[in-house]
């Protein structure tokens, strides 16, 4: 395919003129001065980076960095927005083939392995020990590694969360708290009217409080015991999700099937068929018979919308969630007070871990600048990280950013603890296949039978590969 048609973004060329600019303002200055301030003259600067993204969205993040990274470290930095489409492809053809070689890049983790084997990737120059335990959660660090180096840095990511209703959990509460009270021989309505003797209210709202406080689920169970007991206003569900995408099943299963290890990358890691999976994927195949979501109209767009009207108590978002639920709050779409959960375990002895994606940046093998690569590169994702999700609407995967974002900040613990897309090439068909498995489970179709299938097809796969 011909990339003949590379888009570099306008702002890049603001950029340019800003760097220009400062430029012909040092150029006034004597020799001396500019000596002894720094060790290089604007006009002897030469170092120019070109830097490759696909998503548009990016586009002010990255041209606002490229600016301030370039005045302070006195170089170019040319961002280039380019197809998403065979990427990887684009980003070999202009190393090979172009003036405009891409020194970094934005990639997602589960390609590191192909850019990687390409030379299109190279173990990080990371002097500065960004990446760490004290900048990133251990998915980053484990999105990033590859058999045992480190090839790109962290730079945002998605995972899934459970939205929750919390006026329809306070209601739920006062119903369990009024029906508890009632059940142990107080009839306080009864008693108020017959007796003329005030309602212990001060019982109830104590009761409440403690249902309340302890309503958000920490298991499915927990969501089909208040399916059970919560009078809900007609049209209301109690949990609606997006049952179609892998992305929002995923965390069903993901503590159990295995595939390439925490890293993705570990061929000697993959369980698929196991005792818990199956039962796992029970659990799931059960909650049709609670919930009853219709696969073949369900969206994600219209889950989130029917939770924002109100329709549902409970549902399944990724971080995107957070600003438009805050948007429609303070709009006044969203009536009522909400929140932000970790996902809930699949049973008090089946844990749940979610799917995550993360956006890396590496530097490519084949930069003639790669030093200057790998300080831009550490660059976006530390100084930079409290302005990503302002300037573009993605989440930084730096531990240290948006601490005063209450929804982010549980997104983040979520996605501490969840499995990274896999590098492996070999599996590269894995979640087409995992989420046909999810729909036909949804349907009826046989646990074991399926589960056994997909094995099958993913360990031949890797053994025609070897």
């Amino acid at each position: 395919m011909q990339f003949n048609k590379r888009l570099i973004s306008v702002a890049a060329v603001v950029a340019m003129a800003a760097a220009l600019f400062y430029g012909s303002t040092c150029k006034m200055r004597t020799v001396e001065e500019e000596n002894a301030e720094r060790p290089h003259l604007w006009f002897e600067k030469t170092d120019t980076i070109y830097f490759y993204y696909t998503d548009d969205a990016m586009t002010n993040f990255i041209n606002s960095a490229a600016v301030t990274f370039g005045e302070r470290e006195d170089v170019r930095v040319i961002p280039v927005l380019t197809a998403d489409s065979e990427y990887l492809e684009a980003l070999n053809q202009a190393s090979l083939h172009s003036d405009q070689v891409p020194d970094a890049y934005i990639i997602s983790n589960d390609s590191l392995e192909k850019a990687y084997l390409a030379g299109l990737a190279e173990e990080i120059r990371d002097e500065a020990g960004v990446c760490s335990e004290a900048n990133f959660p251990a998915a980053a660090l484990s999105a990033v590694n590859y058999q045992g180096k480190t090839v790109a840095y962290p730079l945002s990511y998605e995972t899934s969360a459970l939205a929750y209703n919390e006026t329809y959990l306070a209601e739920w509460a006062a119903q369990i708290a009024q029906k508890d009270l009632l059940n142990a021989g107080e009839d306080l309505a009864s008693a108020e009217h017959e007796s003329g003797i005030p309602v212990d209210e001060a019982a109830l709202a104590a009761l409440t409080e403690e249902y309340f406080q302890r309503a958000v689920p920490a298991t499915v169970d927990d969501i089909l015991n208040i399916a059970n007991t919560f009078d809900v206003p007609q049209g209301v569900d109690v949990l609606k999700w997006d049952v179609t995408d892998i992305f929002y099943n995923y965390w069903i299963v993901g503590n159990y099937m295995i595939v390439g290890g925490d890293a993705g990358d570990d061929e000697s890691q993959v369980s698929i068929n196991n005792p818990e999976t199956i039962r796992c994927l029970e659990v799931y195949k059960a909650l049709n018979q609670f919930f009853f979501i219709e696969s073949d109209t369900v969206t994600y767009d219209s889950v989130l919308q029917d939770f924002i009207d109100g329709k549902s108590v409970f549902t399944i978002v990724t971080t995107d969630a957070a600003a438009r639920l805050a948007a429609a709050k303070e709009s006044g779409e969203l009536t009522f007070d909400y929140g932000i959960a970790m996902m809930p375990d699949v049973s008090p002895d089946l844990q749940s871990r979610s799917m995550s994606v993360t956006k890396t940046v590496a530097v490519n093998g084949y930069s003639d600048n790669k030093e200057l690569a790998n300080r831009f590169a550490a660059y976006l994702v530390t100084e930079c990280a409290d302005s990503l999700y302002e300037r573009s609407g993605k989440v930084s995967a730096n531990r240290n950013a948006e601490l005063q974002n209450g929804p982010l900040q549980v997104f983040l613990l979520e996605y501490g603890e969840s499995v990274p897309l896999p590098k492996m090439m070999e599996t590269g068909n894995f979640w087409l296949q995992l989420e046909r498995l999810f729909s036909s489970v949804w349907n009826g179709a046989d646990v074991t039978a399926m589960v056994e299938e997909l094995n099958s097809q993913i360990l031949s796969q890797m053994e025609a590969a070897r």
